[in-house]
């Protein structure tokens, strides 16, 4: 297929286009900051620039990973944030219909997934984990996930409207920066990510790969919603407990880990305050991270 990927520039985009590549597509990459993996350096805030890409390059999908994120808050005014995820979703989206794109995959955020309410009750004690699946209807806490859901909204409308296949992934955290959790301040950079794949991270690899699979499903779920983040090995029982008391629950599921973490001289959290729960995309869309905290355990038993 010839896919246009916006964001081929940033962390997804590079570990996503040449997976592509390796499937035998042809990638054209837009992105406002030019390097090897852009062929169209610019914005997709640009509408003429937008339909003169999909047009010329008879584009057949398009899988869109370009936005402003949340660390963009701190130096984007939210006129800006509307401008790139929501009317540059809708660029792709009117540039989709007007040129016959056969398919579409947004990649969206669990982060528009956590309301005001449930960031008072992290910071305010709350008495259990919160269980996040995509039944929920998000309430999002700032412009950044309030723009990303409007653009999800966006996704819905024109399937329904126009028939055009859409997948959205809610991806988990899978930024190489550090976190920015105040209970990881004592912890290594490293620490923090292993931990978090316990319940909100994957792999930038993972995150490919759950594009591939999108890219491929979407003609035949039409319109759908998938949290991606690795496999959580907590159940909704586990919720009380994870607040109060996550390394018990840690070692009930993984009994050699305090002896491993030990040896490395990391530390568990002391309460994990949230669950993504990725079972629907394994139903539905047929996929699984590869990458999970047993692999992380294996890893420091061999090293």
């Amino acid at each position: 297929m010839r896919i246009l990927l916006t964001g081929s520039s940033g962390w997804l985009g590079s570990a996503l286009q040449p997976r592509l590549e390796a499937l035998g597509h042809e990638v054209f990459g837009l992105d406002p900051v030019a390097s090897a993996r852009t062929q169209v350096v610019g914005s997709i805030t640009d509408r003429e620039l937008v339909f003169g890409t999909v047009r010329d390059n008879q584009i057949e999908a398009i899988i869109h990973s370009g936005a402003l994120h949340k660390p963009n808050i701190e130096h984007f005014e939210n006129t800006d944030f509307v401008a790139t995820n929501v009317q540059g979703t809708l660029n792709l989206l009117d540039a989709a219909v007007a040129c016959g794109v056969e398919r579409f995959v947004f990649t969206s955020t669990t982060s528009l997934m956590i309301s005001q309410a449930i960031r008072a009750g992290f910071q305010g004690g709350a008495r259990k984990a919160a269980w996040l699946t995509e039944e929920m209807s998000p309430e999002p806490r700032n412009i950044y996930g309030v723009t990303k859901l409007s653009a999800e909204h966006l996704c819905r409308l024109y399937h329904l409207e126009h028939g055009l296949p859409v997948v959205v992934l809610r991806t988990a955290r899978f930024f190489p920066e550090a976190d920015d959790m105040a209970h990881a301040i004592e912890q290594s950079d490293a620490n923090t990510k292993a931990n978090e794949l316990l319940f909100r991270r994957l792999t930038a690899e993972d995150a490919a790969e759950a594009h591939v699979a999108a890219l491929e499903k979407a003609p035949s779920l039409g319109f759908d919603v998938f949290i991606i983040s690795a496999p959580t090995p907590f159940r909704p029982q586990d919720c009380a407990e994870l607040i109060a008391d996550a390394p018990a629950v840690v070692a009930r599921y993984f009994p050699d880990y305090p002896r491993l973490y030990g040896s490395k001289g990391w530390t568990m959290f002391s309460s994990i305050d949230r669950v993504y729960d990725p079972s629907r995309a394994r139903e539905r869309l047929g996929f699984v991270c590869r990458t999970t905290f047993a692999d992380v355990l294996a890893a420091l038993e061999e090293a």
